[in-house]
């Protein structure tokens, strides 16, 4: 939709070229078209279709170059702090050191590094991920932080 000023200024060119083109009517007249256009015929044509092409493609430059708003919602989440369900993990029956175990792994650490930051042996590290994978009902790591994640067992 047009504003009064754009409209305005489109009204105000349209003026212009309308007068340009009775100057120009005038100025033919006065050096009598007759000579002209025996003589010089093909080359008004020419001019002509060069002047209606100049006119088009300003037409079609300012068709291109409106702008556009396109607005779109943009969610934004607040940051809540993590808590855990003290309730599932009673439920899961989880250990302190086997949450401990599941949070590391969330943190993507391997057996090894598990076991160096907890200082307990990797046969340990291994019989706590698999009495989680059991707990949980899963059978790989990446579908244990899913269900952890979606029993807010982790952040």
């Amino acid at each position: 939709m047009r504003t009064p000023e754009v409209r305005t200024a489109f009204y105000y060119q349209i003026a212009l070229y309308g007068i340009g083109m009775a100057v120009l009517l005038f100025l033919l007249k006065w050096l009598e078209w007759r000579f002209l256009i025996t003589h010089h015929a093909l080359d008004i044509y020419i001019g002509l279709l060069a002047v209606l092409f100049t006119l088009l493609g300003a037409w079609v430059a300012r068709q291109l170059s409106r702008h556009i708003i396109i607005e779109k919602e943009v969610l934004v989440h607040r940051e809540i702090p993590f808590e855990r369900d003290e309730a599932v993990l009673e439920k899961l029956q989880f250990t302190n050191r086997e949450w401990e175990v599941l949070r590391l792994l969330a943190q993507g650490k391997s057996n090894a590094e598990i076991a160096d930051q907890l200082f307990i042996s990797l046969s340990t590290v291994k019989t706590h991920a698999s009495n989680i994978f059991l707990k949980m009902e899963v059978k790989s790591r990446a579908q244990a932080m899913e269900k952890a994640k979606r029993l807010r067992l982790i952040p």
